[in-house]
């Protein structure tokens, strides 16, 4: 008798802890400190173990072909936190206006997430709008500290605030010396052609599609075209990848000071998958295909025809 006289008082002194221990974070996420570092507001799917956080672009005023686009309309930029075990991946979406584009990518990349992704969503629309597709897979702290770095750069480069590179340069008034810009590409494609004041190289690399060859002559190259004087010129052009280049290529462009200006596929169901890169940049024409020569450097293009 006394023995379960004793068990029960046990039980009622442990209750009230019990009510009172802190919930487990549903998905064994930690919502608070992923709104806290990120900077948003979040939502949990519990179903599929999501928690989803959101920053709509209400800031931006855009009109498509005379609609106007509304946030719940794909105007807000997201990023969603799943977890397995002690493993955390984030992946999402990222609203950008055209000069918001690289300094945001600069913030992602330099804060330890993966730039997937970057393309438009609307025709015709005032102010363009851009979409950049971001990822990262390890701590949940770091990822949400990189996801907050890139919503703080949004709001850091919000009204025209952004990177707007412009020069007046007209191809028809060129003065490169192809020899120097030879001399820059030796090794990667030079000699350039030099036609119409535009210097050009063409570095192609292999792939099969259907059990066909695809290389340079079918489109899967990287090219570099340069427009103006040595001291003032225009790099355009378009880098074809690996996806596990896609990174250490990103990272390369920006620190040599280029605009990335699109990254997405040019086919399906090619073996080994090839992404694209297209880039723009302004300043010395050396330094611009030395830009380009240091993100070759770390891909494997063999130059097949």
């Amino acid at each position: 008798m006394r023995i379960a006289k004793s068990l029960a008082a046990i039980i009622v002194l442990l209750a009230p802890m019990t009510v009172l221990a802190a919930p487990k974070p549903a998905g064994g996420l930690d919502q608070a400190k992923i709104e806290e570092l990120t900077g948003a507001k979040g939502k949990l799917d519990e179903k599929a173990g999501v928690f989803k956080v959101s920053m709509p672009r209400s800031d931006l005023k855009v009109i498509a072909g005379g609609v106007h686009i509304a946030p719940p309309m794909g105007l807000s930029c997201w990023a969603a936190f799943t977890r397995e075990g002690a493993h955390t991946a984030v992946m999402g979406d990222i609203v950008l206006t055209e000069d918001q584009v690289n300094p945001v990518m600069s913030a992602a990349l330099d804060n330890g997430l993966e730039v997937t992704a970057l393309h438009n969503h609307f025709f015709w629309d005032t102010p363009k709008v851009m979409f950049m597709h971001i990822g990262g897979m390890g701590d949940e702290q770091k990822l949400a500290s990189g996801v907050g770095a890139v919503f703080s750069a949004i709001k850091a480069t919000e009204g025209g605030k952004g990177e707007v590179p412009k020069a007046d340069i007209d191809p028809a008034k060129s003065t490169l010396d192809p020899k120097k810009l030879d001399e820059v590409f030796a090794g990667h494609g030079a000699p350039g052609d030099y036609k119409d004041g535009v210097y050009k190289v063409v570095v192609g690399r292999s792939t099969k599609m259907g059990g066909h060859k695809m290389g340079k002559a079918m489109g899967v190259n990287t090219w570099a075209a340069l427009a103006g004087s040595d001291d003032k010129a225009v790099i355009d052009g378009d880098f074809a990848m690996l996806e596990s280049e896609l990174q250490p290529v990103l990272k390369s462009l920006r620190g040599g000071g280029i605009n990335v200006v699109a990254i997405h596929q040019h086919m399906v169901g090619e073996q080994p998958r090839i992404l694209f890169l297209h880039y723009w940049g302004l300043g010395k024409a050396a330094d611009l295909a030395g830009a380009v020569v240091g993100a070759l450097k770390i891909t494997k293009h063999d130059n097949t025809p």
